[in-house]
């Protein structure tokens, strides 16, 4: 069999956990001995379709045997899948569960199969941390993804069945990035600029935006005068080791969530179905772990 090649379609260059599915998609294809690619789509989403379709549309002798994709739109791009499966190649959705993958693998020879962490028990066990650290309630200014990501609504979903009922949510958006939790908790708090508000924890969906919006908060607690605000604990999610769980045992983060990478994981189904002829199970979950353990998680100091 001819050295196989390989696309990997991820969001942001500007995302830790990115970064790591990166790094995971390059190991793993020196392992299996397939050629790879990575693109990314600057968080846009008309780019990535744009990517991806200029890829399955070109001379067959050009087209990758198999197609990753972690989705940035509000669906996972089931017109370019079909596209994708019509011209033989292999499709694997990453970090999304895909409803059509299905129907398009009773018709396509192909691989077609999703691999994923579970987003809502990623969301259960951020409200557990915070239950732990707030004990007797509070309020936790919440910076989710995008609106129209659904890895944002399930982990919001799971967040909310074990957040205790004395915890009051600000909820913010944000786009995975450092940069955007900085931006959205800036203009956030200069419009509450002449209102009295009290924020006891950060919660963000990934590290990366806890971090962005901590360091916002810290820069405008002295223009605010509200000097509690300057040393604000804050959580977040993916737990890449050497950014979130290095944050966690700086101190810099109160606790994360450890989200493993899902393109190596895929990137060994794929070559495996495309050696055997068959498919691999259409959807395969992967398992996030609290950072620290929950039990290790202390209550914060009483905030004046």
């Amino acid at each position: 069999m001819a050295r196989l090649r390989y696309l990997v379609s991820l969001i942001t260059k500007d995302n830790d956990y990115q970064m790591e599915q990166a790094a995971s998609a390059k190991s793993v294809a020196g392992e299996v001995g397939a050629d790879i690619e990575i693109i990314y789509a600057e968080n846009d989403a008309i780019t990535q379709s744009t990517q991806l379709l200029k890829v399955i549309q070109a001379d067959e002798s050009a087209r990758p045997n198999g197609i990753f994709v972690e989705p940035l739109g509000a669906t996972p791009f089931p017109k370019v899948a079909s596209t994708a499966a019509v011209a033989g190649i292999g499709w694997a959705v990453l970090n999304r569960e895909a409803d059509y993958t299905s129907a398009l693998r009773q018709t396509s020879r192909s691989p077609i199969f999703s691999v994923s962490v579970n987003q809502m028990e990623i969301g259960r066990i951020q409200g557990k941390q915070i239950a732990s650290l707030l004990p007797n309630g509070g309020s936790v200014l919440f910076v989710q993804g995008p609106s129209v990501s659904s890895v944002s609504r399930e982990r919001c979903d799971g967040l909310r069945e074990t957040l205790p009922s004395n915890i009051q949510l600000v909820n913010l958006r944000g786009k995975w990035t450092e940069e955007s939790g900085y931006q959205s908790v800036c203009s956030w708090m200069k419009l509450m600029r002449a209102q009295k508000f009290r924020i006891d924890l950060i919660c963000g969906q990934n590290d990366v935006m806890a971090m962005g919006a901590k360091k916002a908060v810290k820069e405008l607690a002295n223009e605010l005068d509200r000097d509690f605000l300057s040393s604000i604990p804050a959580t977040g999610c993916d737990g890449v080791p050497s950014t979130g769980q290095t944050w966690v045992r700086a101190g810099h983060l109160s606790a994360t969530v450890v989200v493993p990478p899902s393109s190596g994981k895929a990137i060994v189904l794929m070559t495996r179905a495309l050696q055997t002829k068959t498919q691999p199970a259409e959807h395969t979950f992967t398992t996030p772990e609290p950072f620290p353990p929950l039990d290790s998680l202390r209550p914060l100091p009483a905030r004046r």
